[in-house]
């Protein structure tokens, strides 16, 4: 997923170039997560292989954007590398990962790739400037460029080699999505690494197919649930959970069923405290999840804590909190929120996401909502 104009290799490029596709042999009994969206987020993806227990034996596949938005994108690199290097992984590019094309810019696509840099200030050529005290915005790009040419080529060979799909015995991979009704070979790079809101418009497929690329709680309307979506009728399977996007986000690591008999399963991680419900809260009622790129709303009453909103293309209203809003302005565009009432029983565990004078925004079993009662904290 992508909030802003192509990072490097201009979309009519990727979109003309042949996909390179990567056969893999799975051993029977191999247990093998699938991980996506990652994002330069590294002690989420530290987490979440910790809490799968992920050892020798496992093989964990990166279902592409592995890179960019979070803070951490070259040390995130070197991990899959070592661990690919290792034959414990093997990782798909997605449209965050194409930074080989850095290398064979137009003049255009260099002057919006130091637009990005300066607006972003972080990512993976960033992180490679900041560790050989260059500055990218100095004014002299080819010469940042030739730097970086020289001092990471392991990681320029390991990127510019990256597969677009992989195809097993029973399992595909690829970054955005597939269509269904054309080979995987007939594919172009960008047709599989940018594929947005790919479950509106899918196909079915005799494989079952992996992705990620957009968050899972963007298919839901009322509700934020950042859990993996199965959709058994079609055979897919997308997990990306809103890892670095998300302020409530989760990095999922998809497990594969072993067998025809098994069933999918997932470990989920970050980093909010947990803590325990001590009453009862029917939840449900009517709700609605304000979210990216729908996310205009009209301040009614702006509070110091809370304001109320209503939601311009559906007129929906809800109490926001105003430090969720943009900007100062009558009409402006917010965070990602819900005012979604979570159905709790006394003792049920839950993440503690934000703290108020009204309650807690908690996530329970991936979902998010608010929780109006006491809290029993460690």
């Amino acid at each position: 997923m992508s909030d802003r104009p192509a990072i490097v290799a201009s979309e009519r490029a990727m979109f003309e170039r042949p996909a390179k596709i990567e056969q893999l042999s799975i051993a029977p009994r191999t247990r093998v997560l699938v991980i996506a969206d990652v994002h330069g987020n590294l002690p989420y993806l530290r987490g979440v292989l910790e809490l799968a227990g992920f050892g020798d034996g496992d093989l964990v596949i990166f279902d592409g954007d592995f890179l960019e938005k979070g803070e951490q994108s070259l040390e995130t690199l070197r991990l899959i590398m070592r661990l690919c290097a290792e034959g414990r992984a093997k990782a798909v590019c997605g449209n965050c990962d194409g930074w080989a094309d850095v290398f064979s810019l137009t003049p255009e696509q260099e002057r919006r790739t130091v637009e990005y840099l300066a607006w972003r200030r972080r990512g993976l050529v960033w992180d490679m400037c900041l560790e050989l005290g260059l500055d990218p915005l100095a004014g002299d790009f080819a010469a940042v460029k030739t730097a970086l040419r020289g001092a990471f080529a392991a990681e320029w060979e390991f990127l510019a080699a990256l597969p677009h799909a992989i195809e097993s015995e029973r399992f595909l991979f690829a970054h955005a999505g597939i269509h269904a009704e054309r080979p995987l070979a007939a594919h172009t790079a960008g047709e599989l690494v940018k594929y947005d809101d790919f479950l509106s418009t899918a196909g079915r497929f005799d494989k079952w197919l992996i992705v990620g690329h957009w968050p899972v709680m963007l298919y839901h309307e009322n509700v934020v649930d950042a859990n993996p979506i199965i959709d058994r009728e079609r055979h897919i399977v997308s997990i990306d959970g809103g890892c670095v996007l998300k302020d409530d986000g989760q990095l999922n690591a998809l497990v594969l069923p072993r067998t025809e008999d098994e069933d999918f399963s997932w470990y989920a991680y970050d980093p909010f405290p947990k803590a325990r419900v001590k009453s009862d809260q029917a939840g449900g009622g009517r709700s609605y999840y304000i979210r990216w790129g729908d996310s205009r709303v009209r301040v009614l009453r702006r509070g110091a804590e809370f304001s109320l909103c209503r939601h311009l293309r559906t007129g929906y209203e809800m109490e926001i909190l105003t430090k969720y809003l943009f900007t100062d302005e009558e009409i402006t565009g917010c965070n990602d929120c819900t005012d979604y009432v979570l159905p709790l029983k006394a003792g049920d565990e839950v993440k503690v996401v934000e703290r108020t004078s009204r309650g807690f925004l908690v996530k329970h079993r991936g979902i998010s909502g608010w929780y109006f009662g006491e809290l029993e904290e460690d």
